[in-house]
């Protein structure tokens, strides 16, 4: 069976991007071949296939150079269900000989597989109203160290921070029920916290436990901040996989979904093999994230400028009638370089700093103004260095991570 077709037009497929290249010695269209039979209705030998079923394979209808689109009739696949869909388009091909080099570079639904997935529930627009933030980027932070404070020292931390102006507060991804800091006492004393400094400086504040578990046990604690009058939950989306993440957005908790993408750089980071992170990102968005962490082009972690931009494209286009996830520009940042990640990125965007603002010389309250300053700075048209005379905390900041 021939599995390419150049002429072939797709109309209600799922369009697969590739890059391929053949191992040494197999011709590239026998790599092609076995790619699409083995991620449709093929297999190694020659069986015989009725006349309907074969009409389901999918085709190669399109090569130049190594890129190469793979349409898959949209019945190969059940709606709502992501772990099937990557099983097959993502699934066993990735451990076939007949390929040296196979990365998945982007992915393309058809409006029937788009209209069985939620989406985020609150998206941009949700998460500014909640906020009430109408237009600059939001700020975040990440309690460090990240792991081993007691409860009642990391509420602390995040109080000084809600005070010193940032608007949301996140666990870190290893964070979860380790006995120094239990996450219910955890989520009882923080939202307390919360509670204080949203009173004292009249602001709307957020707090991101990190319920990353087994299934039912995330169910169970996010029901658990549910009931205590939390509003976000924040879990990490590639190590918890795509089933358990789609049942605590089926489950209606009606709270913010902040996806922490820990591991990804093992599937995505390679250029010989395995899943663009913005294949991921338009996954993750379609079973219904709010916030995605997307990377910075400019702090610590990899992804140069036009990948990132490609990941923030992929959350914040129309995309049918699913909403915007929030793009998280997450690691190493500091003030320093707030102006650039408001060019790359616009107003939309959650700029979080961990480091950038707990290590400030003064500490946490006033590494988080100086942040809050970089943002009013880089808004109003003003430099950084201009502004910082008359703000000694961001001036402190400067010289400090100069």
């Amino acid at each position: 069976m021939e599995f390419i077709d150049y002429k072939y037009k797709p109309s209600n497929d799922v369009i697969v991007y590739f890059e391929v290249e053949p191992s040494k010695n197999v011709n590239f269209n026998e790599a092609l071949n076995a790619l699409a039979a083995e991620s449709s209705i093929g297999t190694w030998t020659e069986i015989n296939i009725p006349k309907r079923v074969e009409e389901m394979r999918a085709r190669v209808f399109y090569k130049k150079g190594s890129l190469v689109k793979v349409a898959y009739p949209v019945e190969l696949f059940e709606l709502n269900n992501m772990s099937q869909i990557l099983s097959s388009v993502a699934g066993n091909i990735f451990g076939m000989k007949v390929v040296k080099k196979l990365r998945l570079l982007d992915i393309e639904f058809p409006r029937k597989l788009l209209k069985s997935y939620k989406g985020p529930k609150y998206g941009i627009r949700g998460v500014r109203k909640l906020l009430k933030v109408k237009s600059r980027p939001l700020l975040g932070s990440i309690i460090k160290p990240k792991i081993g404070l007691h409860s009642n020292e990391h509420a602390k931390v995040a109080y000084e921070a809600w005070l010193g102006g940032v608007d949301v507060i996140k666990d870190d991804e290893n964070l979860s029920n380790q006995k120094f800091n239990l996450f219910e006492d955890r989520v009882i004393k923080t939202l307390e916290m919360r509670d204080k400094a949203e009173s004292e400086t009249g602001e709307k504040k957020v707090y991101m436990p990190n319920i990353t578990a087994e299934t039912k046990t995330m169910e169970k604690r996010a029901q658990f901040v549910k009931d205590h009058g939390g509003r976000y939950l924040m879990i990490d989306v590639i190590t918890t996989g795509f089933s358990a993440l789609q049942t605590i957005r089926n489950d209606e908790f009606n709270l913010v979904l902040h996806a922490h993408r820990a591991m990804h750089g093992a599937i995505t980071r390679s250029k010989d093999f395995g899943i663009s992170m913005k294949t991921l990102a338009k996954i993750y968005r379609l079973i219904g994230v709010d916030q995605l962490h997307i990377g910075t082009i400019v702090g610590k972690m990899e992804g140069d400028k036009k990948e990132v931009l490609s990941i923030k494209d992929a959350i914040t286009k129309k995309l049918n009638n699913i909403k915007r996830t929030f793009p998280v520009a997450s690691g190493g940042l500091c003030p320093i370089h707030v102006p650039k990640i408001i060019k790359y990125f616009g107003n939309d965007v959650i700029i979080q700093a961990g480091g950038g603002i707990h290590g400030h010389p003064d500490g946490t309250f006033y590494g988080a103004k100086a942040m809050r300053q970089a943002i009013e700075a880089t808004l109003n048209k003003i430099s950084l260095s201009n502004y910082a005379k008359t703000h000694k905390e961001l001036m402190k900041a400067l010289k400090y991570w100069s």
